[in-house]
């Protein structure tokens, strides 16, 4: 994926056919190793293909993908509790609530900072 990013970036800079010095100029300046076998292959796949063709027909690839969605619907609401019984039973969760908030709080520290 770096490969293609270093060459649409020398493309997008105004070089229309990026060599391998140039991508690994590209990659070198942002502290990235180049696969010199990696970076062959990928010029070997694109020598003499239109990038833009290339994205076109990717897209138009990935959009026949199915990508997940319309999974079953949601969990149904539990039952109402028995008359009489519901009232102590919410009381019993708004305190446990209570309580577990705390204990998240108190764990926010941990004694360091982010950047410590």
């Amino acid at each position: 994926m770096r490969y293609i990013a270093a060459y649409l970036l020398l493309q997008m800079g105004g070089k229309a056919n990026p060599g391998a010095s140039d991508i690994k100029k590209v990659l070198t300046a942002g502290g990235v190793d180049c696969d010199q076998e990696l970076l062959d292959n990928l010029l070997a796949a694109l020598e003499g293909k239109d990038i833009n063709q290339l994205i076109a027909e990717g897209s138009s690839k990935l959009a026949s993908v199915p990508s997940g969605g319309g999974g079953g619907g949601g969990g149904g609401g539990s039952a109402a509790p028995a008359a009489g019984g519901g009232a102590p039973a919410a009381a019993e969760e708004k305190k446990e609530e209570k309580k577990e908030e705390a204990k998240e709080e108190s764990d926010d520290d941990m004694g360091f900072g982010l950047f410590d």
